[in-house]
């Protein structure tokens, strides 16, 4: 916002090293100065010292730091928009006037609307990879954490200035799917729910089942011991036919798999995700096979089958390394098959030749960090420069308080399930406190609330962490949650509304509050949000920063006089204040994938 007097400044320096026959700095490093009540930049001018000593002048680089500043705040004065220019131990301060900051952060948000805060183009494409339960079981609250925090990523990194593409890889095939599909197939064929929804916890409900029928148990009799084992045989016999290309069981996995892509799409349109690209595990299969044959000839891959091993890679051995840290890796077993490992190769291989991505974000589960550790070098000896772009941005689990989820054992928490009660909940609580409010009005806001709420609950704790799912403390109306954040935003409409409108400009001479200092501040660190939350891939630093200005909002709502202020320029100058929050708010709260609702 003071690029134009910055580079006056700089201007002011560099003549003033001329002069006095300094070395002129190559690089002025400006960085903001704490927010104490006042905003301000500083720069230092240690390197000129040492540049200086480096030549041969005998200097103290500290005490002859000092001096250069005293002489730089001299020779600038106080410019225009400006209060106070001062050197103080080798470093140049320069504070803005309140007044005129405040105007020019209000004037940005305001001129900047929805794309306050975007970064420039960056010229770089990155693909986000998420939502991407298997297929053939229910959408439950643990892959929603996946889906979301893949969702604000994507949106952060795209707001930052990348080229953003979003993908999903469903695993659609594997000893599980088959699971499913054998007691489909011999036990419930023709008797699936019609409503998408009931269909898809239908086939989760297949699985557990068949679960229990393939699972030894301690107590059972040699009759229940035949029958599992036979039933076993006759599902790994399906998985081979499958994988042979049996024409019924292809045409029955792909009918059965469409049911859990309808339910998947589905939901992810309720939460507003639109995913760019599909890849499916099934179709890399067989190119991750070439893939190996590939790193074999490139001397990548050391192939050990003519031995009775597998096709490995020693990873540890071709970086070079003394100790142990990626460790060996199979990419295709004694008998021909892949594992994840090689389908993952494949996959970066197509994202980087075909998509053109130069940065690759995988959002997985922590359990996969060795994994993704290996691929990525992998990736680096096969000679992909996008490799050290790659990032695997791992995630915790999600538990219920009654206990870790299991789809094996049927304890899961559908996601649609959760929906539906948190739309349930605030309904009940609109009625209670809003029951002016239309029937269709209450149900857009319930639906906004709901999801904004469970969210939030995924988005407000470290990605890392394992979180306990509690849908009450998450529908709370106060506290750490995406409600109180809402709300701070439906507040600011409120007010709004019953000005009549936003003035078209205003100026902020008058001695600003405490609580506007501290909201100013807060809106005006939104770019610079944006572009940390992106550059570490974690959203978390948004959702605590959308927190922070939510609070910073409601305590100015409650304690500075807006609609009625002192004077016309007062009023105008908050009322605008007012409007710059509340697009900041709707901005941060956007990049969460979470609604701004103008009433609730």
């Amino acid at each position: 916002m003071f690029e134009d007097e910055q580079r006056s400044i700089e201007a002011f320096i560099q003549t003033y090293c001329a002069e006095n026959d300094i070395p002129a700095p190559e690089d002025l490093q400006w960085k903001p100065i704490p927010f104490s009540g006042d905003w301000g930049i500083s720069t230092s001018f240690f390197q000129v010292a040492a540049q200086e000593a480096r030549l041969g002048k005998k200097v103290n680089v500290s005490i002859r730091a000092q001096e250069i500043a005293e002489g730089a705040a001299a020779h600038i004065g106080v410019p225009e928009g400006f209060s106070l220019v001062e050197a103080v131990r080798g470093y140049l301060n320069l504070y803005f006037s309140s007044s005129e900051f405040s105007r020019r952060v209000i004037d940005a948000v305001m001129k900047g609307g929805a794309n306050f805060g975007r970064g420039e183009d960056k010229g770089e494409r990155v693909m986000v990879e998420y939502a991407q339960p298997n297929t053939h079981h229910s959408f439950h609250i643990g892959h929603y954490r996946n889906a979301i925090l893949g969702e604000a990523l994507a949106r952060l990194v795209e707001f930052d200035g990348f080229d953003t593409i979003r993908a999903s890889y469903p695993g659609d095939i594997g000893l599980g799917v088959i699971t499913v599909l054998w007691a489909y197939d011999k036990f419930y064929k023709g008797q699936e729910p019609d409503d998408l929804h009931e269909r898809g916890q239908w086939l989760l409900k297949l699985y557990v089942e068949a679960t229990n029928l393939l699972t030894p148990r301690e107590d059972e009799t040699p009759a229940e011991k035949a029958q599992r084992e036979a039933y076993d045989a006759e599902r790994r016999e399906m998985y081979r036919k499958w994988d042979a290309g049996d024409p019924y069981l292809r045409q029955l996995w792909l009918e059965t798999r469409e049911w859990s892509l309808e339910e998947l799409r589905d939901i992810l349109r309720l939460i507003d995700i639109n995913i760019d690209v599909w890849f499916f595990e099934s179709e890399v299969d067989e190119p991750a096979k070439a893939i190996v044959e590939e790193l074999i000839a490139r001397g990548v891959a050391d192939d050990e089958r003519p031995r009775g091993g597998a096709v490995i890679v020693k990873i540890d051995q071709k970086l070079g390394l003394e100790k142990e840290q990626y460790r060996a890796n199979v990419l295709l077993r004694n008998d021909g098959t892949t594992l994840y490992l090689t389908k993952d190769l494949a996959l970066a291989k197509d994202k980087f030749e075909k998509y053109g991505v130069d940065r690759s974000v995988y959002v997985v589960d922590v359990r996969q960090s060795l994994h993704f550790q290996q691929a990525f070098k992998i990736l680096e000896l096969w000679g992909f420069e996008q490799a050290r772009k790659c990032h695997h941005l791992g995630y915790g689990f999600v538990s219920l308080p009654e206990g870790a989820m299991s789809a094996r054992r049927g304890q899961v928490a559908l996601f649609k399930d959760v929906v539906d009660e948190a739309i349930r909940r605030v309904l009940a609580e609109i009625a209670r406190k809003n029951p002016d409010l239309p029937q269709q009005a209450r149900q857009d806001v319930a639906k906004q609330v709901g999801l904004g709420a469970l969210a939030y609950a995924m988005l407000s704790v470290d990605n890392n962490r394992d979180i306990v799912f509690d849908i009450d403390k998450a529908l709370s109306f106060e506290g750490h949650t995406g409600p109180y954040i809402q709300n701070a935003h439906v507040r600011a409409c409120s007010i709004l509304r019953k000005a009549g409108g936003i003035p078209g400009e205003a100026t902020f001479n008058y001695k600003l509050t405490p609580h506007e200092l501290g909201l100013i501040e807060m809106i005006s660190r939104f770019p610079s949000v944006v572009q940390q939350a992106a550059r570490e891939y974690r959203p978390l630093v948004m959702a605590s920063y959308a927190f922070e200005l939510a609070t910073a909002f409601h305590s100015y709502y409650h304690v500075v006089p807006v609609l009625k202020a002192e004077t016309e320029a007062m009023r105008a100058a908050r009322l605008r204040l007012v409007a710059a929050a509340r697009q900041t708010i709707a901005n941060a709260l956007h990049l969460l994938a979470i609604a701004a609702p103008e009433v609730m």
